[in-house]
């Protein structure tokens, strides 16, 4: 479980075939490693991966063909989003976050606002239903407000801190990127669906 606040932005410094998917090494961009062990969980641009081997700048992970079905940014040299893992006496300061990206979406703008950037990504259309205005979604692993939603298409707010410590600050039109839904919306339509049973 994560929160959607940034560790560290690393980079994809090797990513090779391996049996069922892809083998990362992963720079962990300063990011402390000095409490994570084999096994931990790492969200790696909103993807929870599992830490197979530590190296001195960074880490190393398995990707499924299934998780690389449904994600994007694990090209070598690519920036990536870092958070550990959640431990249950950390404060909450984003949302809830599973680390299992729901689908990718495509950023359509992004506009200049004063020192912000108002981010606006096409959801694929299963997932939008889950978007909502101000409501939470996590995009490469960053916990956002939902500014606006227009049918497949949601705006965020980037102030300049997530600008600052994400690779957000990278993004422009046509870029892919993760996102999952608020958990809590998945759950309620869940429960919808079996009242309706």
């Amino acid at each position: 479980m994560f929160t959607g606040i940034i560790t560290a932005v690393g980079r994809i410094a090797d990513a090779q075939p391996a049996p069922g998917g892809l083998r990362l090494a992963v720079d962990a961009g300063g990011m402390p490693l000095d409490d994570v062990a084999v096994g931990d969980s790492i969200a790696v641009n909103g993807v929870c991966l599992t830490v197979i081997a530590l190296r001195p700048d960074g880490f190393e992970a398995d990707v499924s063909q299934e998780t690389l079905n449904c994600t994007a940014g694990f090209a070598k040299d690519a920036s990536v989003n870092l958070e550990k893992a959640l431990r249950l006496s950390d404060r909450l300061s984003g949302h809830l976050v599973s680390g299992h990206v729901d689908g990718v979406g495509e950023v359509r703008r992004v506009d200049k606002v004063g020192d912000n950037r108002l981010l606006t990504v096409t959801a694929p259309r299963e997932l939008a239903k889950y978007i909502a205005r101000k409501g939470s979604v996590a995009v490469n692993g960053v916990s956002l407000t939902v500014n606006e939603v227009d049918g497949v298409e949601f705006t965020v707010n980037l102030i300049p801190h997530t600008l600052q410590a994400t690779n957000l600050r990278l993004s422009e039109a046509g870029d892919r990127v993760n996102l999952e839904a608020d958990m809590l919306a998945r759950y309620a339509e869940r429960l919808r669906q079996f009242d309706a049973c």
